[in-house]
């Protein structure tokens, strides 16, 4: 249901976007000039006369697709490994399983358990109940945890710092930081293993009701943007470009303090006039994202490339530099975004990039991946790529594993038949 709605709102969208106001210095929506067979979607518009009619599309980038679907197992043997470092004897017996995670999901992890056996151990059988712990090697693993989350912290809190000096008033309803928690990196109970220990920095104040996580100092070295830094280190400076002519390239990229790092999609073929209205966006200067957007009329040209600026920022913020679609409009009060969020980020396909894969729809921001892979990873990011790294090793358990997952599988489908009243219990 909702990728359904998700991709009637990009034909909406796409629809509307030509009715868009623009200017000279404001950059045109991309129009493909070649059909190829990475099209997402495919929406024609209404011509008058005998031609015809002109088809927007946008185009798909695999590689990032492809994440999605290279993060599903990681993803559920971190979170099997969580439910059992979660309980006191660090073991869970297998018929508790779904009461953590529910019948229907309950048989993707016991796939899990079956698949990684250098990863999980399955104890007893006949009259013991089974149950799954971590291996030995893998529990040796799991104690780095500790030392990549001390790693961390100063990390999480430059970058909640640096979320909250986006913010209109410097603050963030609490609960919007909880959504977007895992996206951070922050820990479960980080209200209060976290936000108590730098009073300097945070506090939580009612407001109408509402909890908020309010900004206590601003810090002017912070208020410089990922994009910034990245320029700084390549060797641009701000005067850089000023009274010099740089020609932008067929690529979309431009020298110059005010450009955008762009990566257009295989297939997608910009012509001349495009590249001159490009080449104007990148040269545009624009406000900080880290100034009060109150001041800022959003229909100025600059003020919308700001905005740009801004979710460019979120995303550099997170750990994997992206985010769904539904957690960024969460965030539209706070940072002033535009009402027809999902055809800014259309618009600036150089940029970023939505993909429908998975459960909910997520923004990429490309710059941050070569081909699948997400370039820079912080501390708990390594640790994870080190912990499922286990995953390809085989152990000489596997049989045994096998066989007690057999027995269990074969005691549940019995119980399910007999609560279904299928068969009598005497007759199985």
């Amino acid at each position: 249901m909702y990728k359904k709605t998700t991709l009637a709102r990009f034909h909406q969208l796409l629809e509307t976007s030509s009715l868009c106001r623009t200017d000279a210095n404001a950059l045109p929506s991309p129009t493909p000039f070649q059909q190829t067979a990475s099209l997402l979607v495919s929406v024609k518009h209404k011509s008058s006369g005998g031609r015809r009619p002109k088809k927007k599309v946008y185009h798909r980038v695999h590689e990032l697709d492809k994440v999605m679907d290279l993060k599903k197992k990681p993803a559920l043997i971190l979170q099997l490994k969580s439910i059992i470092q979660s309980h006191k004897h660090r073991s869970i017996l297998l018929r508790d399983l779904e009461k953590e995670v529910g019948f229907v999901q309950k048989w993707n992890f016991m796939a899990v358990i079956e698949k990684n056996p250098s990863i999980f151990y399955v104890g007893g059988g006949n009259r013991m109940p089974p149950f799954v712990q971590l291996t030995e090697k893998a529990e040796r693993i799991a104690s780095e945890e500790a030392e990549a989350k001390e790693l961390m912290e100063p990390i999480l809190v430059k970058n909640l710092r640096k979320l909250l000096m986006l913010s209109v008033d410097c603050r963030v309803p609490l609960e919007s930081i909880e959504l977007i928690q895992s996206e951070l990196g922050l820990r479960n109970d980080f209200k209060k293993s976290l936000i108590p220990k730098y009073p300097n920095f945070f506090s939580v104040k009612d407001v109408n009701g509402r909890a908020y996580l309010h900004l206590e100092n601003w810090d002017s070295s912070l208020a410089v943007t990922v994009r910034e830094e990245q320029l700084a280190s390549d060797g641009i400076v701000a005067s850089d470009g000023v009274g010099k002519k740089f020609r932008i390239s067929k690529d979309g990229n431009f020298q110059g303090p005010q450009a955008f790092r762009m990566s257009f999609p295989a297939g997608f073929r910009p012509n001349a006039s495009y590249l001159e209205q490009l080449e104007k966006w990148q040269k545009l200067e624009f406000p900080s994202p880290y100034l009060n957007a109150r001041r800022f009329d959003i229909a100025d040209t600059k003020a919308r490339k700001r905005v740009v600026a801004v979710l460019h920022e979120l995303l550099s913020l997170t750990m994997e530099k992206r985010m769904t679609s539904a957690l960024l409009e969460a965030f539209h009060s706070e940072y002033f975004l535009p009402s027809k969020l999902l055809l800014c980020l259309i618009k600036h396909n150089g940029i970023f990039y939505i993909t429908n894969k998975g459960a909910r729809s997520s923004v990429f921001l490309k710059e941050a991946y070569e081909g699948s892979n997400l370039m820079k990873k912080c501390p708990l990011l390594l640790f994870n790529d080190k912990f499922v790294g286990l995953s390809g090793r085989r152990e000489i358990n596997s049989s045994e594993i096998a066989r007690i997952l057999v027995e269990f599988l074969e005691v549940a489908i019995t119980s399910i038949v007999v609560l279904k009243g299928i068969y009598h219990p005497g007759l199985l």
